[in-house]
């Protein structure tokens, strides 16, 4: 076998292997999640996969680098928050980060490097792997059961079988048809056939038979993913592709705004911004000492205008990465005057954010912590840092914001996972409780178990305060059934500090 793409031999018994191990992989798969939930199968089966990849592309190994550790711990610890938390929000969030982050790590340690990784180029890169490059190797195991099978075979009898084989695809439809029309035209013959299906369903045609579905099929899956690494498909080169003798090469165009275009619009904004920043340290840093406005009470001026100043200080942030990245500052002072501006449009974007960050705040003193608003939260502190980051490309021209903001996300991303959303959310509403003795019970209940230990601790101290609910959930997590693939830890210790409440 050749490898078209380094032109280098591979051994004939690569491919079984790759084969077989991808039976293996497959068979490991249908054994962590065939009808189980997501909990230690998970970081099992990333570094399953992981070995598997490597053993059969280490020659493709690209060399070492801090942004494929870096994907690497991050993907394994979004893995093992299926193990250590039991958040059911970001239990789907990372059941589609963890396949789609593992994509492009694939591209990068093992594809071709078409395209760098802060490059948008690389999703669709990671995207041809799974369909385009994929689809191509479905007939390779076919073709390699065919060689097996025809390698001892004369030519003559090749030919045989191949009429043969031609022969009963030819006969499959017309038996269906026959078979049909002399059940209709004799009962005993109807009868006959009628037996068949009882004869069939003494074989057990249910979990077993579903699980060799589902191996069958991820080991295409597995397989195919894997070749499409091994053997990926030949890009034509320029030449071949766009002749320079015949037609003729033009430059991509450039976007570029005028900088005085540029300090025109900035000058607009700013000014409705200053305006708007300067009413708002009136309200802002008055109101948590009962300076409303007229006629507007505490939970009224939290509520108004929250979304629309997150949404304004998104604007801004996409008009500054725009200018940043695609006006021709030159020298001298357009140069000054749109930094000055840019600097005036992140102070102002700044004030904005933190008052929408400030009213959310009084929006749950009033109402009380919920998933979304806490996301929210997070959110504003992410914006806060974009915002930062731009600040700074201002001053420094050469700094890459794209990576800036990518590993930025990808941490972020983490730390809101291992931050212990639900915990912190119970520890604020009983706080809230403590300062005005109102508590949602049944918001309160539904939280993940995460939270369930601070609950726990929390009825104890305020004399069965969530006794009632705390009973209903034991009750509720006793029913649970699960196998071994679906433990986690933050359900078991749950689990066990209910049984010795409630019991106890």
């Amino acid at each position: 076998m050749h490898d078209k793409m380094s032109g280098t031999s591979l051994p004939k018994s690569s491919l079984l292997s790759a084969f077989a191990g991808a039976i293996v992989l497959a068979l490991v798969h249908q054994y962590l999640f065939y009808g189980h939930g997501l909990g230690v199968s998970m970081p099992i089966f990333v570094a399953v996969f992981y070995a598997y990849m490597y053993a059969f592309n280490r020659d493709r190994f690209q060399p070492s680098s801090w942004i494929n550790l870096l994907l690497f711990v991050i993907i394994f610890m979004l893995a093992l928050t299926y193990v250590l938390f039991n958040n059911l929000v970001f239990y789907v969030l990372n059941a589609l980060a963890i396949p789609a982050l593992i994509s492009i790590h694939m591209v990068l340690l093992f594809g071709e490097n078409r395209h760098g990784w802060s490059e948008p180029g690389i999703i669709g890169q990671a995207l041809s792997h799974w369909f385009y490059q994929n689809f191509r190797h479905i007939v390779t195991p076919f073709r390699m059961a065919k060689t097996a099978a025809f390698r001892n075979v004369k030519d003559e009898r090749k030919r045989v079988l191949g009429k043969v084989t031609i022969g009963l695809l030819i006969a499959l439809p017309l038996l269906f048809i026959i078979i049909s029309l002399l059940a209709s035209a004799d009962g005993m013959f109807k009868n006959l056939l009628s037996g068949i299906p009882e004869w069939i369903g003494t074989l057990s045609f249910g979990s077993g038979m579903l699980r060799l579905i589902w191996t069958c099929f991820f080991t295409f899956c597995f397989f195919c993913y894997l070749w499409g690494f091994v053997q990926p498909a030949l890009r034509k080169t320029e030449r071949e592709v766009q002749p320079s003798s015949t037609v003729p090469y033009h430059e991509p165009v450039a976007i570029r705004f005028d900088p005085v275009i540029t300090a025109t619009v900035l000058i607009a904004m700013n000014l409705v911004y200053v305006v708007f920043v300067v009413l708002q340290f009136g309200y802002l840093f008055g109101a948590w000492e009962g300076a409303l406005p007229e006629g507007t009470s505490y939970a009224e001026y939290a509520r108004r205008g929250f979304g629309e100043l997150v949404m304004v200080t998104g604007i801004n942030f996409v008009l500054m990465i725009s200018v940043l990245k695609w006006t021709e500052f030159g020298s001298g002072i357009a140069q000054t005057l749109n930094s000055g501006l840019l600097y005036l449009l992140v102070g102002c974007s700044g004030v904005m954010l933190y008052s929408g960050y400030t009213r959310l705040v009084m929006y749950e003193e009033a109402y009380g912590y919920t998933y979304t608003r806490y996301l929210v939260h997070a959110f504003m502190i992410f914006l806060g840092l974009l915002l930062l980051i731009a600040a700074v490309r201002i001053h420094v021209r050469q700094l890459p914001l794209a990576k800036y903001y990518i590993v930025l996300a990808l941490i972020a991303y983490v730390v809101v996972n291992y931050v212990g959303m639900d915990v912190r959310i119970a520890e604020n509403n009983l706080e809230r409780y403590r300062t005005t003795s109102v508590i949602d019970k049944e918001y309160l209940s539904e939280l993940s178990a995460d939270a369930i230990p601070l609950l726990i601790d929390f009825s104890r101290k305020e004399h069965g305060t969530l006794d009632e609910f705390l009973q209903a959930r034991f009750t509720s997590m006793s029913r649970e059934e699960s196998d071994w693939p679906e433990f986690n830890w933050a359900t078991y210790r749950a689990q066990r500090e209910l049984h010795d409440y409630i019991l106890k």
